[in-house]
């Protein structure tokens, strides 16, 4: 599969490029990067495999929309999934994955009244990434990312509709949720930093549900 087609596909889908429900057209892709339909296919294949995309025959690549019941089944497996993640990354944290941490506490408290949803998101994108890294299995971390990308464009979507004060509120909540797991980091206790994993999501879905249903224009 040619990853640098798939990331920028993806990377376009997740951070709203297109929009949800949009229709792709294959030969135009196909055009875009130089290749011939084959490999773009390959590509697309994965993406559809992965619920960003459906082929619709004779019509096209749509985008899949951003549909809220959908999104809340999939927090739901991403809930026991990331306690365990929690657990065995605390089981394993080296210094130097305190001291990322510490960096990415630094990073959310300079979010504050600076609004850059990209930035925020690259954040949580670095806390996930550190536990992945620390936690070390493979099959866990692929399962992981697949369903942080089918949630992560509900809330990539709030964050560009928020106004100020619901910005430095959603950057509070995840800087005391950071605080808060780097106190029990370093109290060694795993079990419970796999819990706080687990409530910090379910907190963060409960944020996103609120701000979705909240939108006017939905």
């Amino acid at each position: 599969m040619n990853k640098e087609i798939y990331n920028t596909l993806r990377d376009r889908i997740i951070y709203l490029e297109y929009d949800p429900g949009q229709i792709l057209k294959e030969q135009i892709l196909a055009k875009e990067f130089g290749v011939s339909r084959t490999p773009l296919r390959t590509v697309l294949s994965r993406l559809e495999w992965e619920h960003l995309v459906k082929i619709l025959p004779r019509t096209g690549i749509q985008v899949m929309e951003l549909e809220l019941n959908t999104i809340t089944n999939v927090f739901q497996a991403r809930l026991e999934l990331e306690a365990v993640i929690g657990t065995m990354a605390a089981e394993r944290f080296t210094k130097l994955h305190f001291n990322r941490l510490d960096a990415c506490l630094i990073t959310c408290e300079q979010q504050f009244d600076n609004k850059d949803p990209r930035t925020l998101a690259a954040l949580d994108m670095e806390i996930k990434h550190l536990f992945h890294e620390a936690a070390g299995n493979p099959f866990l971390i692929e399962m992981s990312d697949r369903l942080y990308s089918l949630t992560f464009r509900l809330w990539y979507f709030n964050m560009i509709k928020m106004d100020n004060k619901g910005w430095n509120q959603e950057v509070m909540a995840i800087k005391e949720d950071l605080a808060n797991l780097v106190d029990l980091l370093h109290n060694n206790t795993p079990e419970q930093v796999g819990k706080a994993r687990k409530e910090h999501l379910l907190k963060h879905l409960k944020r996103i549900r609120s701000k979705f249903l909240g939108l006017s224009d939905l």
